[in-house]
């Protein structure tokens, strides 16, 4: 395993110090399993659908027909 080293405000600093004692784990794993928990969240993100990016928009605009992508009538001269 390779050692770096980095610069943190004390508070964060206090923070971590507290945070390993509590968990009665070094520093240092702690801080290898924050970066590991933050890139795994990043390469999710990175991943997501564009379903999962505009879920939340879903039925969001109101007036439309609730079967416009089913319903063969709105399918009307569609591709044409």
């Amino acid at each position: 395993m390779q050692t770096i080293s980095l610069k943190m405000p004390e508070d964060l600093l206090a923070d971590l110090k507290r945070e390993a004692k509590a968990r009665r784990v070094s520093k240092s794993a702690l801080v290898r399993e924050s970066v590991e928990a933050a890139l795994r969240h990043r390469s999710r993100r990175g991943a997501a659908s564009c379903y999962d990016l505009a879920r939340d928009l879903a039925g969001t605009v109101k007036g439309l027909p609730r079967d416009l992508a089913s319903n063969p009538k709105y399918l009307e001269g569609f591709g044409e």
